[in-house]
């Protein structure tokens, strides 16, 4: 049932050791900057979210994920941007045993709520298991599955422009590098465009600082800064622990109903996420991830590290697009790399120093970076839909994917409902994820069969590969 892609490496030993090791730190860099922005914006709202211990638990995270998934699926775990607006939320609560509550323990009862959330992986893991992925799968066919990866890539979209627009010249910088080591490069530049892009932007962005170039620090009015910073270092050690060993009883999560209420649901929209990543990694590396080594085995590795993550005060973990754009780019589909990027996002969890320095990396250059890697996650989507055959003249596929991308484009701040004190939201993505299973499974004319083979005339199915 799998097809290996010619050209394509499942086997990076093949390079030699000191390769594999670059390609590893590719990955680190890919990750690197969405993981860390998710406790910066959360710090913005008010709760301190660490640094460290959100790189600790992407880290560990990642290797738990492998574990769980037999060491087959590519995949690495990051900070999810989905429970941003939970963590606003819980940031804003002001009533009850909330009033006049310290920001720190504010951010307990709101890990305590992503604790649950975790657990709700398992759960829907423990009914694949009991009733069998093709059942479950016969709800999220392709038809499904394709426009929803296509949103995951439009949402994040707005982000990479906002970045590059804060200095497009270096943002394209970025992206001609990655697009000429891609194209015209060979051996070993064809493999890490990513990398090379990030380290090629930053030595340009330095040159270009001492010269005296500026970028925008403030969209709404225009300010302008110094392209580098690195008064941040100031002060900082090279080698420190993470808030959660040097203070440990401090960052164990809380739980009460509020902060559960507005946590918990999140992981509708997380859950639907992680099957269309699935979908996704697999037509990027040709195996049916979600049949081998099984859609439950991947959601229980991406539970639990999410649950663990929060238990000792870390975000949400959430299997990373960017990371699928790199194996496309590279062709490199060994999960021993992502696994390497995993240990130095551990072992650079114990630097604040390092943390520090990859904060200076310009907005633009991770703009110009995410231009590429958020298109190629919606690009794999198109491809989903295409290689699977979906038969878009049939009026049922088509109305499908329509209500899926209008929702997912259309409800751009989500919709937020209130239980009781709890400000509930859910994201655009979850609404079009709901919207599309609901309308799969009412409207008549139903024609996927999950492992079927598409030559045999179905209209989507995962079973080729």
């Amino acid at each position: 049932m799998n097809h290996e892609q010619s050209g394509a490496i499942y086997d990076a030993r093949q390079l030699g050791v000191p390769k594999m090791l670059i390609l590893g730190l590719q990955h680190m860099f890919a990750m690197f900057g969405a993981t860390v922005l998710v406790p910066i914006l959360v710090q913005g709202y008010g709760l301190p979210l660490n640094i460290q211990t959100t790189l600790f638990f992407a880290g560990f995270g990642t290797l738990f994920f492998h574990v769980c998934a037999k060491m087959k699926v590519p995949a690495f775990l990051g900070s999810s941007f989905a429970f941003l607006g939970g963590f606003q939320a819980m940031a804003e609560m002001s009533g009850g045993k909330y009033a006049g509550m310290d920001p720190a323990e504010k951010l307990q009862y709101a890990v305590g709520g992503i604790v649950v959330a975790g657990l709700l992986y398992v759960i829907l893991a423990a009914i694949i298991k009991a009733v069998g992925v093709k059942k479950v799968m016969r709800f999220l066919p392709p038809v499904v599955t394709g426009p929803i990866i296509i949103l995951i890539g439009l949402n994040l979209a707005p982000s990479a422009v906002s970045n590059a627009s804060t200095c497009w010249w270096l943002a394209v910088v970025a992206m001609a590098i990655i697009v000429a080591a891609n194209i015209w490069g060979k051996g070993m530049i064809k493999i890490i465009p990513i990398l090379l892009g990030v380290v090629g932007s930053y030595i340009v962005a330095v040159i270009a600082n001492a010269c005296g170039a500026t970028v925008i620090t403030d969209a709404a009015t225009g300010a302008t800064g110094p392209m580098l910073n690195f008064a941040a270092l100031e002060g900082v050690s090279l080698l420190g622990f993470q808030p959660f060993v040097t203070d440990f009883t401090g960052s164990i999560a809380k739980f009460d109903l509020t902060g559960i209420l507005v946590m918990a649901p999140i992981a509708i929209a997380a859950m639907m996420e992680h099957i269309g990543d699935m979908s996704a990694i697999s037509a990027t590396v040709g195996k049916n991830f979600i049949e081998d080594p099984g859609l439950h085995r991947t959601l229980i590795g991406d539970g639990i590290a999410t649950s663990l993550s929060a238990l000792f005060g870390g975000p949400a973990n959430t299997t990373y697009g960017e990371n699928t754009g790199v194996l496309v780019l590279s062709k490199v589909y060994d999960p021993r790399v992502i696994r390497l990027a995993a240990v130095y996002a551990i072992v650079l969890s114990f630097s604040p120093a390092f943390a520090v320095v990859v904060n200076t990396i310009p907005a633009a250059i991770i703009g110009g970076v995410s231009f590429i890697l958020y298109g190629m996650i919606s690009a794999i989507g198109v491809r989903n839909v295409v290689e699977n055959r979906v038969d878009f003249t049939n009026s049922r596929n088509l109305i499908i994917a329509a209500i899926i991308l209008v929702c997912g484009l259309g409800f751009s701040g989500g919709v937020t409902f209130t239980i009781g004190e709890a400000h509930v939201t859910l994201t655009s993505l979850a609404i079009a994820a709901i919207a599309g299973i609901v309308l799969n499974a009412i409207l008549p004319g139903k024609d996927y069969e999950f492992g079927s083979d598409v030559t045999q005339g179905r209209s989507g199915d995962f079973g080729r590969y």
